[in-house]
């Protein structure tokens, strides 16, 4: 979740933006096909339709894909987000029931952005706006009916970033297998927003969504909060980049019970960026099902960021992942005690007290490891801290993925910054 203290910092930046275009190396490919225009798009979309690589979609404020609706972007195609903040920031969203199938190729991704990018048709890239530029429109937000975890044991809930009384930002249900289309080759650049405290829109905001949804090479390039927010649901994702993220990488909420397979969060220095993976547990009783992150790198280009936070009954499996920070900074897992010093519900527990352990590290890189008392009391840490680094495999084989091969296609890749 974002801090409010991050705002003045980075609105200025991306206020700054207008008036002055930051410096880019590399440039994008010379448009093949001429546009045939520019289409508005705003409010709902309440019959399938088709957006084409020859026209270049601006999206004004949020743009609803209603319920019963297929939304499909052809390979190639770019979309704008025009200029808001707040709850003016635009957006798309693809209600419970309805269906996006954007599906690119390595050679013709498509591509989500700030209207304020010079990018044009047949770019992979434009030239005014850098890794930096962030909080620029608002995102993309997926909603489906699979199963989720939210507070005072609701299966049903609202998503953040959109307003409580419309009830298209409705997620949650109990179908682990929905559908709510497919992504893949989709570049998520500049944007995020921050609507008030708790309350944002992502660069990939997926809540309750199903298996039935394919998600694969995904990349989030300069959002202002997280990366991909996971607010329950069952859907699988794989080959996912976050690079350059304001807040956390990926976030994980009301007992997301999906995979999280072969990503990469890479930070950047100036622009607030706090975890590489955020995780909490559920919020409501517990779904079946924990979250698997595998074959994942988290690290830093430079002093900012810090590797991951275990938090709030965090629960489910690690394998594989490398965290590549300075100093040893350390992987957090959360505990809480009661008036006794006993160890409440939270990550520690689901680590070192529940039997089978149901938040388990396997074959993972991690410099170091800190047990971190949530009431702040004065219950003796120390006994917990060396169970958690006996607990947690620090020396394993860690991550394969080769980020600069597997994200060749991408914004970062094709600009030479991985």
């Amino acid at each position: 979740m974002k801090n409010l203290a991050k705002i003045s910092v980075m609105a200025m930046l991306a206020m700054s933006v207008v008036a002055t275009s930051c410096n880019n190396d590399d440039e994008g490919t010379t448009p093949s096909t001429p546009s045939t225009g520019t289409v508005a798009k705003s409010g709902h979309i309440t019959a399938n339709e088709t957006w084409t690589a020859n026209n270049i979609y601006t999206l004004n404020g949020k743009v609803v894909v209603d319920a019963g609706v297929t939304l499909t972007i052809e390979p190639g195609t770019i979309v704008k987000g025009m200029t808001g903040q707040g709850t003016e920031a635009s957006a798309l969203v693809v209600a419970r029931d309805a269906k996006i199938n954007a599906v690119g190729d390595a050679n013709n991704p498509i591509i989500f952005t700030s209207a304020l990018d010079d990018i044009t048709v047949g770019q992979k890239f434009g030239t005014n706006l850098a890794k930096e530029d962030n909080q620029l429109w608002g995102g993309v937000v997926i909603l489906g009916n699979a199963p989720i975890s939210a507070k005072n044991g609701d299966d049903v809930s609202n998503i953040e970033g959109i307003p409580a009384d419309e009830n298209y930002g409705q997620y949650g249900g109990n179908n682990a297998a929905d559908n709510s289309g497919s992504l893949a080759y989709v570049s998520i650049r500049h944007g995020g927003i921050l609507i008030g405290e708790d309350n944002e829109l992502n660069g990939l905001t997926l809540g309750g969504v199903g298996t039935g949804t394919s998600i694969s090479n995904i990349e989030i390039y300069a959002t202002y909060d997280d990366g991909v927010e996971f607010f329950g649901g069952t859907v699988n994702v794989t080959n996912l980049l976050v690079f350059y993220q304001g807040d956390d990488g990926i976030d994980i909420d009301q007992n997301y019970s999906g995979t999280v397979s072969n990503f990469a969060v890479i930070h950047g220095d100036g622009i607030g960026t706090d975890e590489g993976l955020e995780i909490d547990g559920p919020e409501g009783t517990l779904k079946d099902g924990l979250f698997t992150l595998s074959n994942g790198i988290c690290m830093t280009e430079g002093t900012e960021g810090t590797p991951a936070d275990f938090k709030s009954r965090a629960q489910g499996y690690v394998n594989n992942v490398t965290f590549t920070y300075p100093t040893a900074t350390p992987v957090k897992i959360h505990t809480a005690f009661d008036g006794s010093c006993n160890h409440e519900e939270d990550a520690y527990s689901h680590l070192a007290i529940v039997s089978p352990a149901s938040l388990v590290f396997a074959d993972s890189k991690i410099e170091s490891v800190i047990v971190e008392d949530d009431n702040e009391t004065t219950c003796d840490l120390s006994n917990a801290q060396s169970t958690a680094e006996n607990l947690v495999v620090m020396n394993g084989a860690g991550a394969s993925i080769v980020p600069g091969s597997v994200f060749s296609w991408s914004c970062a890749g094709l600009r030479n910054q991985l």
